[in-house]
């Protein structure tokens, strides 16, 4: 039995390390390298690209931007609504920064850029899921049933594809490892 201890803890080890990394994505802020930025046209802004997107728990967002030039500042809604670049909750600099989605609800980012950026654009809202409570899958209307044309009403959009084999691994895959391998320890 005392052999059964370091399995069980590197069982442990690898369920937490391997199980995390299925949930966790990397996302590009904008979809693209050059995403962090004043949007051109003005009316192509960085919250459309959001609402593409079903942000998790977890899920690190990479903002990629001139360090000279330009920062990234997470700030409260009220900050967000005025641009107001003082006292923010977090701050930015290094051109190439990971920021990592820990709790559900929404999250405010501005530029810090002193030319005014976020005036002009450059500000995101992500709206991060909670675990508990996933969206409902859209349920096609009745047959002869006119669609929906309600203004207070959003598509919803679909969730992305895994993005990698290690979600399919991390997932039930991995839990009927690890139950299998509980059960050769307990054997």
């Amino acid at each position: 039995m005392a052999s059964s201890v370091p399995v069980l803890t590197l069982v442990f080890v690898l369920f937490t390390t391997f199980y995390h990394l299925g949930d966790a994505r990397l996302i590009i802020v904008g979809g693209t390298l050059d995403g962090w930025k004043v949007p051109e046209p003005a009316n192509n802004t960085l919250n459309h690209w959001a609402e593409s997107v079903r942000f998790k728990v977890g899920d690190i967002l990479i903002f990629y931007y001139g360090a000279k030039n330009d920062s990234v500042l997470q700030v409260t809604k009220e900050n967000y609504e005025s641009c107001k670049t003082e006292k923010p909750l977090k701050e930015y600099k290094e051109g190439n920064s990971k920021v990592t989605l820990e709790v559900s609800g929404p999250h405010y980012f501005i530029s810090g850029a002193p030319t005014g950026n976020c005036g002009k654009g450059e500000k995101l809202t992500v709206v991060v899921q909670s675990p508990n409570h996933q969206p409902h899958p859209k349920t096609a209307p009745a047959p002869g049933a006119a669609p929906s044309t309600s203004p207070s009403t959003s598509p919803v959009a679909p969730a992305p594809a895994p993005s990698s084999a290690v979600g399919s691994v991390a997932g039930n895959g991995f839990l009927w490892a690890l139950v299998a391998v509980i059960g050769l320890v307990w054997a």
